[in-house]
């Protein structure tokens, strides 16, 4: 039988407590049989992780397993409903068009992770899609994702990549592939609005006590503000993340309510980018068309999300709306502190500077201007600044900038603020440990998808094994380092859909 070991036990020891809530929380749905289905990669490293052994399963057996071909035993088999504001226009009903959950395990951590398809086909929340992946998005996915894991940076995983066999239709045809994604959990922002548009408290309440239960259970059951405790929570680690992101270069691409995940974990790589230059307006997906979800813009626009957020959890919060306004207000002026703390906290570290001094965020700033100004790469700027610390001379540094004008002014006020509390290795070494030597450059990306595209995945699993290792300058992955050239340059990304 499909997922069995021998002598009869289930690879999956699902534990489905999605699957128990109410019937109007989900659809239930099969995936769809592909015709072809070929493994493309396998993360064993994660499967072990979760618990899974599929040491007696070779690739044709893994890649009817992960294209949905069969279902294992005890698998929950749903597409997850919900709404959400998409650029700013809310939809009253999205929810997995095209991803199927087939069940939650309980990984070697004791964490609760979903397992879920996508691309494994229709839906009743399709909407007239076919529900399929191209294979395009989904090796995008696979990289990032990982890598973004690599990073240290909170995200879905991915557990495998298939291709179906099968063509899809977009502009062209192209292949068809399915992506298996592991997440904490799949429960949105769009979620909760999904209700709350209904008028429907008692799912409100229903799904607001699973998400502190799963991802919250410090929030006590007995707590009489435990609702608002949920929303100072999710925004809690929603600052904490963009603040991340920000430390990489990273641009979401795509920030709608039901593309934040309550968990606290970075979900849906569709249009996303990372910087080359640094550019603080910077805008990749091809569907932003005003630039709403450019870099700087992300810290605001989870704000705007956690608002729609505290709208919909208003009927949780007091009987009296002046009261539950009040209550949310704060927690959202909240989340702009928090963010800050840990924006500034981390990009200290990103040019070595330890403690609390004022002046400390006009010192980044003046930094990030001057890259601004000087078309500056972002990653290789903040690395080289990591060799300077560390004895090389400020050629080194200064070699980033296309205008040089003012660096070394900075760098002056930045040599009488890092002080000399540590000795020039041991400030590289930290300086290092926090900024990435490679990062999935949007032109290696590309090259690898164009490859696939072909039937050629070498260059898929070379750059897969080059982001691994992201703080360590490996001399055999020294090409994935470098910008593009301008021929290279990718300007837009595009979505999966």
């Amino acid at each position: 039988m499909f997922g069995r070991k021998p002598g009869g036990q289930s690879v999956f020891a699902f534990d489905n407590s999605y699957q128990r809530l109410p019937e109007r929380f989900f659809r239930a749905v099969k995936p769809a049989t592909v015709r072809a289905p070929r493994l493309i990669r396998f993360n064993a490293e994660l499967a072990s992780e979760l618990g899974l052994d599929f040491s007696d399963a070779g690739e044709a057996r893994l890649a009817e397993i992960f294209s949905g071909n069969d279902l294992p035993e005890g698998a929950a088999s749903l597409a997850m409903a919900y709404a959400g504001h998409q650029f700013g226009n809310f939809v009253p009903q999205l929810g997995d068009g095209r991803a199927i959950l087939i069940g939650e395990v309980v990984d070697r951590n004791g964490v609760r992770r979903d397992i879920q398809l996508k691309g494994a086909g229709a839906t009743p929340f399709s909407r007239n899609g076919d529900g399929r992946a191209a294979l395009g998005p989904v090796l995008r996915e696979y990289i990032v994702s990982e890598a973004m894991h690599a990073l240290g940076i909170p995200t879905t995983r991915a557990l495998a990549a298939v291709l179906t066999g099968e063509p899809v239709v977009r502009e062209t045809l192209l292949p068809g592939a399915v992506l298996t994604r592991v997440a904490a959990s799949h429960i949105r922002i769009g979620t909760f609005q999904f209700f709350a548009v209904r008028g429907d408290a008692d799912g409100l309440r229903v799904l607001a006590d699973h998400v502190i239960a799963r991802h919250y259970p410090e929030i006590s059951a007995d707590d009489d503000n435990r609702y608002l405790a949920l929303l100072n929570a999710v925004s809690a680690r929603q600052a904490e993340l963009v603040a991340r992101w920000l430390s990489v270069g990273f641009i979401h691409g795509v920030m709608n309510t039901d593309n934040m995940a309550v968990s606290g974990e970075t979900i849906d790589f569709g249009p996303c980018a990372f910087l080359d230059e640094y550019d603080p307006r910077k805008v990749f997906s091809s569907i932003d068309q005003r630039g709403r979800y450019a870099y700087a813009n992300q810290p605001g626009i989870a704000q705007w999300n956690l608002a729609r957020f505290a709208e919909a959890l208003l009927p949780l919060f007091s009987a009296r709306d002046d009261e539950s306004i009040e209550a949310a207000n704060a927690a959202l002026v909240d989340f702009g502190r928090v963010f800050q703390s840990h924006w500034i906290d981390l990009f200290r570290r990103k040019i070595g500077i330890g403690g609390e001094v004022e002046g400390d965020v006009e010192l980044v700033n003046g930094l990030l201007s001057l890259m601004h100004e000087g078309e500056a790469d972002f990653t290789l700027t903040f690395r080289a600044l990591g060799k300077v610390a560390g004895g090389a001379d400020d050629e080194v540094l200064l070699t980033q900038f296309k205008e040089r004008w003012g660096v070394a002014d900075w760098l002056e006020r930045w040599r009488k603020r890092h002080g000399g509390q540590r000795t020039p290795a041991e400030r590289q070494a930290s300086m290092d440990a926090v900024n990435p030597a490679v990062i999935p450059r949007n032109h290696r990306i590309e090259e690898v998808i164009v490859a696939g595209l072909s039937g050629d995945f070498e260059p898929f699993e070379q750059m897969h094994a080059a982001l691994q290792r992201p703080y360590a300058e490996d001399p055999t992955h020294a090409d994935y380092a470098l910008p593009p050239m301008p021929a290279e340059r990718v300007m837009r990304t595009f979505c999966g859909t």
